[in-house]
């Protein structure tokens, strides 16, 4: 049985700053079919790469704190995780009421740490949101012109091709436009401010811890 929290995972690791390459200068495609991956124009964007640096430095308080209790939190289920199973064991394998209550609680401990993983983690994943936001604002105009540029006349997913050519590719395209079109980005969400207006980006901000598992008799 394991229960070792994983919620916020998802707003620590983006903030390792991503490798920069250089950007070649959007190339015509020869056949004019291309392809593009979206998401890693704008994850390798200037705007976004330097807005997720400032945020180690403006956010390190919450994000210290947000290790320190996953860390706290992690040990305390692991504690209660073993007592339940030496209790089990010394039950001869075989449930009881106090090994229900006891599981029950675990369950409890579990997910009142989630919910505080997940309110600690909200400012940090707000902002992440508000970033991707303002540079997704201008994709569309980023890939219309590298579009245009390339003079590529269709355009496909990159994940959903099988197999194509280097000079296909016009996702560098893309980021030399993302760069030209938002050159930064604030990383500080207007007061209210919630992701698509409807608040979507919370159900994101911590991956779902582990669920607690009953003993099983052997």
């Amino acid at each position: 049985m394991k229960t070792i929290v994983k919620a916020a995972a998802l707003v620590l690791a983006p903030m390792t700053a991503m490798a920069l390459t250089a950007v070649p200068a959007a190339a015509q495609t020869k056949s004019g079919l291309a392809v593009v991956d979206l998401e890693e124009a704008v994850a390798k964007s200037t705007a976004f790469t330097t807005a997720m640096t400032q945020m180690q430095t403006t956010y390190k308080p919450q994000l210290d704190q947000l290790t320190t209790r996953r860390s706290a939190i992690e040990a305390d289920l692991k504690t209660k995780n073993d007592a339940l199973q030496a209790a089990y064991k010394a039950a001869g394998n075989k449930p009881t009421p106090a090994i229900e209550t006891q599981y029950q609680q675990l369950q409890q401990a579990q997910q009142t740490g989630q919910a505080e993983l997940q309110r600690l983690t909200q400012p940090v994943a707000l902002a992440r949101a508000y970033v991707e936001q303002q540079i997704v604002d201008k994709l569309d105009d980023a890939l219309k012109a590298a579009t245009a540029k390339t003079k590529s006349e269709i355009v496909f997913k990159k994940a959903a091709t099988e197999s194509f050519g280097a000079g296909a590719d016009i996702t560098p395209a893309v980021i030399t436009e993302l760069n030209a079109l938002v050159p930064s980005v604030s990383i500080t969400p207007p007061a209210g401010w919630q992701p698509g207006g409807q608040g979507q980006g919370q159900a994101a901000a911590a991956a779902p811890a582990t669920p607690a598992q009953a003993p099983k008799s052997r």
